[in-house]
């Protein structure tokens, strides 16, 4: 039985990366999806890459880290599937440098999506789900989410709040049917290295199709059960 057909899963950071590979695995399945992000463009070439594969598809172009288009987004979903059944949370920003030199804008950009943009979509998710006693939130905040490295100091603050966030969410939401998961995905070779300015060896990174099905797997959990926390790294480059 594919537990995903015909489920509504929304995809934040859809237009590229893993965002694009999830939905198209997820399409592949069956699956509903409400494609998000802020490249409108991108994300209908993602729509119908996933509409050729039978997947209905709502494309919504909107930022997370503004409530408002948050709120306009769940309405969209709502007025077209009716229900939303998951969320993965791939909307993110990352800039890698030394702390002496990140600036004030460096940091409000990453705490705007990573940590501000997943609460925000995070909550109005949740709220909905609670309305029909289920649903899953998945979010592959990345191992700079547990871990650290040199030239990470704004970007794993960024995610270290986000998964304090998301953890504490969990506590809430936990007795009406809403879990959480946090996928800690190290070196994905993603266009997020694209302007990284750092000598790192993307061919031997994990691929976006692999973090895509790191988050399917969690998204197919037993209903019964949550995968709260999955780590999976390329067997390279491995942080414990």
């Amino acid at each position: 039985m594919n537990v995903m057909n015909g489920q509504t899963v929304l995809i934040t950071g859809a237009s590229g990366g893993m965002g694009k590979a999830t939905a198209l695995q997820l399409a592949a399945k069956g699956a509903n999806l409400v494609l998000a992000a802020r490249n409108y463009l991108a994300l209908n070439d993602v729509a119908q890459a996933a509409q050729a594969l039978g997947a209905k598809t709502l494309v919504v172009s909107a930022d997370v880290s503004r409530q408002a288009q948050v709120a306009d987004l769940m309405s969209e979903i709502t007025a077209t599937f009716g229900t939303l059944h998951a969320l993965v949370n791939c909307a993110g920003l990352g800039i890698l440098k030394p702390a002496a030199e990140l600036t004030e804008d460096d940091l409000d950009q990453m705490y705007a999506v990573n940590t501000k943009g997943v609460i925000l979509a995070s909550r109005a998710a949740a709220v909905e789900m609670a309305k029909t006693k289920g649903g899953k939130i998945i979010t592959p905040v990345g191992t700079m989410g547990r871990f650290v490295m040199r030239g990470s100091t704004g970007y794993s603050a960024s995610k270290w709040g986000a998964v304090g966030a998301l953890k504490a969410m969990a506590t809430e939401w936990q007795r009406q049917g809403v879990s959480f998961s946090l996928l800690y995905l190290g070196g994905v070779d993603t266009p997020f290295w694209d302007h990284i300015d750092m000598k790192v060896q993307r061919d031997k990174m994990l691929t976006a199709d692999d973090a895509a099905r790191a988050i399917v797997y969690a998204l197919e959990a037993a209903p019964n059960g949550v995968m709260n926390e999955i780590t999976l790294q390329p067997d390279s480059h491995q942080l414990f």
